[in-house]
């Protein structure tokens, strides 16, 4: 009788794992899953917060990269995964923001499917172009391009990036017409922006910041609302002329919905603390990383809905699709 009451309540604990007692948690090692490839930003950040997190936990936090469908097949993995706190995604603007336009056939629902736990890295994106390009600012451009309908091209790391959808934003915010050029990643994209084959680029900050300080091309503005502390002399695009412009590529820590409350405001605190170690806080700046504003999960959640808000008509205009 004993080993079948026993069997009940784990029977019971797996169909209602929000009433499960939170204090015996973490009992054993936390997986967090990475939805893109070892050594890239994304997978960077979830191993720094990943040993920090180890630490205070007191159990392994191995850290799993499943990739593939632009993140897309981790982030499912981890929204159908148990919700007790021991399988965890390290979520980004494309899993959770920009995806679900861009695939007709999306797996999960990017806000009711998750606890979003803590925002860990917000990385500007910048406005560069090759230096014999002859504008020296971001009203110079917009009068270039409408004086010069289609002439120009711009880069992006691949459709539907952040560096894809900025420059249609751009286009739709200032009436004027460019052509997309997409790569298989920003590092070709950049070689040809170097060379002279494409004339501009949305880059993230942490790519560009060493073609810039070096004066291999020229950055006109930032796509976030505050200037960037890398670069506290470059403007915004808001303050150029573009009013309400804002583009930041983000990840963030992400636990299945129904996961208990404590669990979540645990993960949430010692996330934090990690950030807000001098070591992590160094490293995550060496990436191009701002100090995101976002502390709380129910801000994140708050801050997910609105960039998909931002993102499902963008994506529609452009015409982007995973298809």
């Amino acid at each position: 009788m004993r080993a079948t009451l026993a069997a009940l309540l784990a029977a019971a604990a797996s169909f209602f794992p929000s009433c499960v007692p939170a204090q015996s948690w973490p009992a054993r090692p936390v997986h967090l899953v990475v939805p893109y490839a070892a050594g890239g930003p994304v997978d960077v950040s979830a191993r720094l917060v990943g040993a920090r997190l180890q630490a205070a936990l007191g159990q392994p936090v191995v850290v799993e990269n499943k990739t593939g469908a632009g993140g897309n097949i981790a982030a499912d993995f981890v929204a159908k995964s148990a919700p007790d706190g021991y399988t965890l995604v390290m979520g980004a603007i494309a899993t959770h923001a920009i995806n679900p336009a861009l695939y007709p056939k999306f797996p999960y629902d990017p806000v009711r499917d998750f606890r979003h736990v803590a925002l860990v890295v917000q990385v500007p994106n910048v406005l560069v172009v090759n230096n014999d390009l002859p504008v020296k600012d971001v009203r110079q451009l917009i009068a270039y391009l409408k004086e010069n309908p289609g002439k120009l091209d711009f880069a992006s790391g691949s459709t539907g990036s952040t560096g894809h959808l900025a420059g249609e934003l751009f286009k739709q915010m200032t009436g004027t017409y460019m052509v997309h050029i997409p790569y298989k990643g920003s590092s070709p994209a950049v070689l040809d922006l170097l060379a002279g084959r494409v004339q501009l680029m949305f880059d993230n900050l942490a790519s560009a910041l060493p073609n810039i300080q070096s004066g291999r091309v020229r950055a006109l503005a930032v796509t976030t609302p505050r200037r960037s502390a890398f670069l506290p002399e470059l403007p915004t695009l808001d303050e150029s002329g573009l009013k309400g412009f804002d583009m930041t590529t983000w990840w963030g820590l992400m636990a299945p919905a129904k996961t208990p409350e404590a669990v979540v405001e645990r993960l949430s605190a010692e996330t934090l603390k990690a950030m807000d170690d001098p070591e992590v806080k160094e490293k995550l700046r060496a990436m191009g990383s701002e100090t995101p504003t976002v502390r709380s999960p129910a801000a994140f959640t708050a801050f997910v809905e609105k960039e998909l808000k931002t993102y499902a008509p963008l994506v529609k205009r452009s015409g982007a699709s995973a298809d």
